[in-house]
């Protein structure tokens, strides 16, 4: 018998979190139930320091709410407020509208509140690394020695440290080339950074250059001063306690 009571017990801390959440609302009329659930979502978004999933806020409503259309209602109700409701990185994150950066700037001397910050006692990107994070995010899964081919200068471990300490980028597979260096890719805190939902957000690489805008002349042409790697090679280019 107490074998049965205990396999009746919730496993952890967040089946018992769930248990004491109603989500179904059945008691409710339907307009009542639809507005608990927009403020329950609005409230979880609001409270999260990063960007919420799906699958997060349906642990908060019914099984048969539209999430998305949810969204849309909260959306329209923050239309006349500074802030609004964004999707980013594969969730949903209040941010501040870019038309208050200047006051938010004013304020604080930086643009805290917009969701663009790069995280606790991080500092903003210098021209070499932001050019060397956007190769990354364009040619991704590449290597530091494809990107040293690229800009025609080392590209130096210093620099792919500091762009993996703020967490924009990552380790990715090995590539087949000798030595199976490791490759680079970005990672959802460079979405959520940028103000992305996914990759496919990044503007069209071949548009920007058609335009004129953007091209592998200019690249090479900025003032990219990498420095020097430590080594011969992408083979010694192992992770240790996260950067390289």
């Amino acid at each position: 018998m107490a074998e049965s009571v205990r396999a009746e017990r919730p496993r952890d801390k967040k089946d018992v979190q769930r248990m004491l959440v109603e989500t179904e609302l059945e008691h409710l009329p339907p307009e009542l139930r639809w507005r608990e659930w927009m403020g329950r979502v609005e409230a979880v978004i609001f409270a999260a320091a990063e960007p919420v999933t799906r699958e997060t806020l349906a642990r908060v409503v019914g099984r048969h709410c539209n999430i998305e259309l949810i969204i849309d209602d909260i959306r329209a109700e923050l239309a006349g407020r500074p802030y609004e409701l964004v999707s980013v990185a594969g969730g949903w994150q209040h941010r501040t509208k870019k038309a208050f950066g200047d006051v938010i700037r004013a304020a604080f001397g930086t643009a805290a509140g917009q969701g663009a910050d790069n995280g606790p006692g991080s500092k903003p990107l210098s021209q070499s690394e932001a050019l060397v994070l956007m190769c990354i995010a364009y040619f991704q899964p590449i290597t530091r020695g494809e990107l040293s081919s690229f800009f025609g200068k080392e590209v130096s471990r210093d620099l792919i440290g500091v762009l993996r300490s703020q967490d924009l980028i990552a380790s990715g597979p090995r590539s087949p080339q000798p030595g199976a260096p490791y490759t680079y890719v970005t990672t959802r805190a460079f979405l959520s950074h940028f103000g992305f939902d996914t990759l496919r957000d990044l503007p069209d690489f071949e548009a920007l250059e058609d335009a004129g805008l953007l091209s592998k002349e200019k690249l090479l042409a900025g003032d990219i001063t990498v420095g020097l790697a430590s080594g011969d090679g992408d083979e010694a280019d192992v992770p240790e306690d996260g950067l390289l």
